[in-house]
């Protein structure tokens, strides 16, 4: 059994077909093929479908699925291996969410290749299930930073950070003078919420049910960035997770006001796969995310900034 056969059975479940699996080994489906047979041959079990049937969810079969996880932490060893025998590796794959790779990955990548110029991260974004999914298929994703999603088995979650809630919307809205502000205060006010499935929008509306209360949805969106957009346009206010160093908000105008204790925190951190030694390069990376770096050492328990922080009048 060789590192070729294996890594063709992983790039296999994680391309979802034959042809896109053999592109992206730089390989023709005959060649491919050859590798998969060969490995099922060495294992004695059929790995892979044969034949073009209904659609199916996984090109596997269920003994192939079976052997996945193994598959990966196969290549993996051999990947580290490769560190401790070589140079070390010159790139790291890293996935994040789409708000964590705006407003934390970005600035920890930039400070990473100024302190590592040899070795180059690549970042992809995609959503929590995904991150999730990738690690379990693609053993060239070193971890993922997200929020955790349902404990899926075979990833292990290590805390970062939490980030608090608070309130956006224009700078001459109301509820920016409301003493005492509360999720009451809001629930009839146009509300711009994340759009269905997010974590986000779920500790939101869980916020509001907990008080017996529906809120007026009035529009949704994918990213934190075009909720804030839509605030600046006056289409709405809105309740977002803040970064301390004032990130989410910035050059952007827009009123603050944050609410403690109202909302569940987002609680992000790294996705690893379970039982998986990270290498020295992926733990250096992940010291820039750290709160001391990633937040430039600001207190979490400070509301994000903003371009126009504003606090009630008396």
């Amino acid at each position: 059994m060789s590192t070729d056969q294996v890594a063709a059975l992983v790039e296999l479940a994680r391309a979802g077909s034959l042809r896109t699996a053999a592109i992206g080994l730089h390989l023709t489906e005959q060649g491919l093929r050859n590798r998969l047979v060969a490995l099922e041959t060495a294992l004695k079990v059929p790995l892979y479908h044969k034949q073009r049937g209904p659609r199916r969810r996984s090109p596997l079969t269920p003994q192939g699925e079976l052997f996945l996880p193994h598959a990966v932490a196969f290549l993996e060893a051999a990947r580290r291996f490769g560190e401790r025998a070589g140079d070390g590796p010159q790139e790291i794959h890293v996935a994040a969410t789409q708000y964590l790779t705006m407003y934390a990955m970005l600035d920890a990548v930039r400070r990473f290749h100024r302190a590592f110029p040899a070795t180059r991260v690549r970042l992809s974004a995609r959503t929590e299930r995904d991150i999730e999914d990738a690690l379990l298929r693609d053993p060239d994703l070193a971890f993922g930073v997200a929020a955790p999603y349902e404990g899926a088995a075979g990833i292990e979650y290590r805390h970062l950070f939490s980030l608090e809630w608070g309130l956006i919307a224009p700078p001459a809205h109301p509820l920016l003078k409301k003493r005492a502000l509360t999720l009451a205060d809001v629930k009839d006010v146009p509300l711009i919420v994340f759009e269905r499935g997010s974590t986000g929008r779920q500790h939101v509306l869980n916020a509001f049910h907990k008080l017996g209360l529906s809120p007026r949805i009035d529009m949704e969106a994918t990213t934190t960035g075009i909720v804030v957009k839509m605030v600046e346009a006056g289409l709405g206010v809105s309740l977002v997770p803040l970064m301390p160093n004032g990130s989410v908000t910035r050059g952007v105008k827009v009123g603050v006001r944050k609410l403690p204790g109202q909302i569940d925190p987002i609680h992000s951190g790294v996705l690893i796969r379970r039982g998986e030694t990270l290498s020295a390069t992926a733990e250096a990376f992940i010291k820039f995310l750290e709160p001391a770096d990633a937040f430039g050492g600001a207190p979490l328990s400070h509301p994000d900034d903003g371009a126009r922080r504003v606090e009630p009048h008396d």
